[in-house]
């Protein structure tokens, strides 16, 4: 049987030493902890502690969101990671028309610091880690995360987080973007300056091939799009006049497991040694912190069926475990019913139980790169690279990440893969359990969590009160300030984070930068 991975490279039967690429192993495979960081990016990895179990939610309203943060602290996860409604991820307030249908039902609608306060209520901040997946309005709910936190006298320079901050991606794979390329890429580099300065521990962007491998990307196409995208960031930034171990450090990345276990594993190690090679050829970054790949992982929803969903939690454990040999430095578990709806409490804490049982029941993190060695990852490891490096030069030779995107390059090689796979799903040459084989005459019932519409109303109802009680002249002059600041060169955080203090809206800000900067429209694929 001719077999081969999902980014299209052959697997041979059997792999023996004279199948590995020739390398000299002290410098490409080196030691955990040490350049190219193959093997990972510290040198005792898990067997000091376990990654970060940091689990994805948020649905409704910031008190319902709220709750189930605390149920999850109380489980055991060590760190949050926020899920925004589309119109918060698009820079809409709930009462914009535009927003009618779509309040707090895939994350929880954020309007003002005063959703930001009631969706924190209670949790330490200044303990806890908070991962927000959040892009075009990134800046926006990072300063409203901070405001919260002075509040209740924590100093910024104690926040640990991360905002994902990568809108390059959303152009390729998902669309919940605001402003061109160029403001967003401005807007990025602010926020990377106005960190160094304000919250120096905060992770400033997390670059995503997340996203890219949900809408059908293959592993290789995922790395090599993602660093891409990376390397856009890090000219952007030495563009502004930042030194590049100034910034370097505080950025990290966000990546996909498959149930495809080895070429997963394969995918991260060779995503760690492109981007150390990268960062010290080509930009001299000295730091060695600069050359880490640390990244984030979340199990592949794509792969998730509403058939047979229990299936989904043999699924997750699979994807959990490439994750963790692969050497990831946090992780989110799908829960078993994504497929269907938002995840029942009960699915949430079943999920965050998956990687307890990774962590804490299976002698995986006794020991670091448990594969390396390995005759077959080695090989798959530069296999993946070497796919990879030919994609990334072909987005050079289009004039980088922004120029291809323009141009509709990723997008057209991601739409090829996603209909390749959809081909052999159809013709059942791609065998998924539960859907094209081993079916069921008749599922079984299943309740899903449902969100209650009426929440769209009370965002609404909030917003006219406090639009009614803050001082509207204050608001008005933050706000045009900070459209003469989006006009000008200056860091538009700073009138921003004022606006956002006087309770001007998410709404209210994106739209004044709309004023000055413009909206996003894509130009047809020509790939």
């Amino acid at each position: 049987m001719d077999r081969h991975t999902e980014s299209g490279i052959p697997i041979e039967p059997v792999y023996r030493p004279g199948d590995l690429t020739d390398w000299n192993p002290a410098n490409e495979l080196g030691e955990p902890g040490a350049y190219p960081y193959t093997r990972g990016v510290y040198p005792t990895m898990y067997t000091a502690r376990p990654w970060t179990m940091r689990q994805y939610a948020g649905f409704g309203t910031a008190t319902e969101s709220n709750a189930r943060y605390r149920q999850l602290i109380e489980s055991g996860a060590a760190g949050l990671s926020v899920a925004f409604d589309l119109p918060t991820q698009m820079g809409h307030d709930s009462d914009a028309p535009l927003a009618h249908g779509e309040v707090g039902k895939v994350g929880v609608a954020i309007d003002s610091v005063e959703d930001m306060r009631v969706l924190f209520d209670g949790i330490p901040l200044d303990r806890v880690s908070t991962s927000m997946t959040i892009n075009a309005p990134a800046a926006l709910l990072l300063l409203l995360y901070q405001l919260v936190a002075e509040e209740r006298g924590i100093e910024a320079g104690l926040l640990t987080g991360t905002v994902q901050n990568d809108v390059l991606k959303e152009y390729i794979a998902r669309g919940t973007y605001i402003f061109p390329p160029g403001p967003s890429l401005r807007l990025t580099a602010d926020t990377f300056r106005y960190c160094r300065a304000e919250m120096p521990k905060w992770n400033t962007i997390s670059i995503s091939g997340y996203h890219m491998a949900e809408a059908g990307a293959s592993p290789v196409q995922e790395i090599a799009f993602t660093l891409a995208d990376a390397i856009a960031y890090v000219r952007t930034a030495l563009a502004a006049g930042m030194g590049v171990d100034e910034f370097a450090p505080r950025l990290s990345f966000f990546f996909v497991a498959r149930t495809t276990l080895l070429e997963e594993v394969a995918k991260f190690r060779a995503a760690r040694r492109i981007w150390a090679r990268v960062m010290r050829e080509e930009f001299g970054a000295r730091d060695p912190k600069s050359l880490m790949l640390r990244f984030h992982t979340q199990t592949a929803g794509v792969q998730l069926t509403a058939q047979q969903p229990e299936l989904n939690l043999v699924r997750v454990a699979v994807q959990g475990l490439a994750a963790v040999l692969g050497g990831t430095q946090s992780l989110h578990t799908n829960s078993f019913d994504e497929a269907i709806a938002l995840p029942t409490e009960k699915s949430a804490r079943l999920a965050l139980r998956t990687q307890q049982v990774l962590a804490y029941e299976t002698d995986v993190p006794h020991t670091v790169d448990p594969f390396a060695g390995s005759y077959a990852v080695e090989r798959m490891t530069d296999d993946v690279e070497e796919a990879a490096l030919a994609l990334m030069r072909r987005v050079e030779e289009l004039g980088g990440a922004v120029a291809a995107i323009e141009a509709g390059f990723q997008k057209g090689e991601i739409e090829k893969n996603a209909y390749r796979i959809a081909r052999e799903t159809e013709s059942g040459e791609r065998v998924v359990v539960g859907v094209n084989r081993f079916a069921l005459a008749q599922e079984e019932p299943y309740e899903p969590l449902r969100v209650d519409p009426a929440i769209e109303d009370r965002q609404r109802a909030a917003l006219a009160a406090l639009r009614a009680g803050r001082d509207g002249a204050a608001v008005a002059a933050a706000l045009a300030a900070v459209r003469e600041t989006a006009g000008g060169t200056g860091n538009v955080l700073y009138p921003i984070r004022e606006a956002l203090r006087r309770r001007a809206t998410v709404g209210e800000v994106c739209g004044a930068l709309r004023e000055v900067w413009g909206t996003y429209v894509p130009a047809d694929s020509t790939w």
